[in-house]
């Protein structure tokens, strides 16, 4: 009994660090064999973890490796953030940066690092305080995977000074990802008018999977991903529509439902759902077309980059390029079915993703168009390149730095800022080289 105790906790904890979905594997003869006859070298030339799955067509994995040809500089612009979540920049320079634990901070473009807002979040060891109870605040969570997690900007937000966040709230039934929004006050020290506009439910008794990016649309509707909770017995829920598990969401700013959605006026159906069938989706971010594009968290293999389309299925957990953490099947899946849409790409070994951009800035003409990624477990940040809406290069950068980078986003000057998941964290910038 403590061997099988011992072994749960062991893999428990490396679920949670990232750690689990890394492989030191021995090179891969197929991936050799296969840049023979592209004429290209694929970065990733390790062994994949599910070596019996097959891509569905000759672009899914392991692109070309590229390299950026402009030369670029590395500064790093704060240090000493506290375990940063994400990180918005602010038209006049600044930056939002949320803090696992409870906290949103400005920090400025020279690199000052503000106190916490006031009126966001209180946060204690169970979740609950005095002060977010007396204050009526919406209570976080911060266990395991869970905390204040993504921020964005409201589309006007330079004419009504609105904030929007996600956080793993406590409740009665467990926790569950929501969304909060409210105003940035005119001295910029606290949240002001905060309200709850969306809680995924049900709840659920662990700190796993609870997502979270949110995005804004060209259609200025809100965009909110969500996880499957991890336990197998909610993967079911995934592919059904009474719940908000492993799906994106679309709500207009103030909560409510666009008439428009796919299951807005279904019977039994969470009518904010755009999309479902995702395992843990920590990385959303719009195109200059108007395209979403996301990226899930696999389990033992099979990261995925997805096109997200209204109502359409992405198969999880009865598609995946995957296996279970023991190395086991996951039971009934494969990695195509009918009725399924295909990722665009996936990765195997795992990059562990988080945040994401799709990069339209001036600064860096080279990479218009292309999609940078946040590696945790593989501490880098990667580049892919894309041709009509496949990948066709893949590049990481930042490889040098040991880090597990959280969050990257293009700021109004064009550059490149990136956030570490670190009790030092560190914001970064990525600028052309002088």
């Amino acid at each position: 009994m403590k061997r099988f105790y011992f072994a749960s906790m062991f893999s428990f904890l490396m679920i949670l660090t990232g750690t689990a979905c890394a492989q030191n594997a021995p090179p891969d003869k197929a991936a050799k064999s296969a840049s023979d006859k592209t004429g290209c070298q694929p970065l990733e030339t390790r062994k994949p973890n599910a070596g019996e799955q097959k891509r569905t067509f000759p672009e899914q994995t392991r692109a070309c490796g590229v390299q950026t040809k402009a030369g670029y500089d590395v500064s790093v612009v704060a240090k000493g953030l506290n375990k940063p979540w994400a990180v918005e920049p602010l038209p006049n320079g600044d930056f939002l940066i949320t803090e696992k634990g409870g906290q949103i901070r400005i920090v400025s473009k020279d690199g000052k690092i503000g106190e916490p807002l006031k009126g966001v979040l209180a946060v204690g060891e169970d979740g609950v305080t005095e002060e977010s109870k007396q204050g009526g605040l919406p209570p976080v969570t911060a266990r395991g995977q869970g905390g204040l997690l993504d921020v964005a900007l409201s589309p006007d937000f330079t004419s009504d000074r609105t904030i929007f966040w996600s956080f793993s709230e406590v409740r009665e039934d467990g926790s569950g990802t929501s969304v909060a929004r409210g105003r940035l006050s005119k001295d910029r020290t606290a949240i002001e008018d905060v309200k709850v506009i969306f809680r995924a439910v049900p709840g659920y008794k662990n700190g796993l999977h609870f997502g979270s990016r949110i995005a804004f649309g060209p259609d200025k509707k809100l965009y909110v991903t969500t996880g499957d909770r991890f336990d197998r017995p909610n993967r079911e829920k995934v592919q059904q529509l009474d719940n908000h598990y492993g799906k994106v969401m679309r709500i207009n700013p103030d909560g409510t439902i666009p008439e428009d959605n796919p299951f807005a006026k279904k019977e039994g159906a969470k009518g904010e759902i755009w999309s479902l069938g995702h395992r843990n989706l920590q990385s959303a971010a719009f195109d200059r077309n108007g395209q979403l594009w996301t990226v899930e968290h696999g389990p033992r293999g099979g990261d995925e980059l997805n096109l997200i389309t209204k109502g359409e299925n992405y198969g999880w957990s009865l598609v995946s390029f995957g296996q279970e953490y023991s190395g086991e099947p996951i039971p009934n899946s494969k990695t195509q079915r009918d009725g399924f849409v295909d990722p665009v790409y996936y990765w195997d070994p795992v990059i562990a993703p988080s945040g994401m951009e799709v990069y339209t800035g001036t600064a860096f003409p080279e990479w218009q168009g292309n999609i940078f990624i946040g590696g945790l477990v593989s501490q880098k940040l990667v580049r892919l390149v894309l041709k009509d809406n496949k990948v066709v290069g893949e590049e990481h950068l930042l490889t040098d730095r040991g880090q597990r980078i959280r969050d990257v986003r293009q700021g109004p000057d064009g550059y490149l800022y990136v956030i570490t998941d670190d009790s030092n964290g560190e914001l970064i910038k990525i600028s052309p080289k002088k």
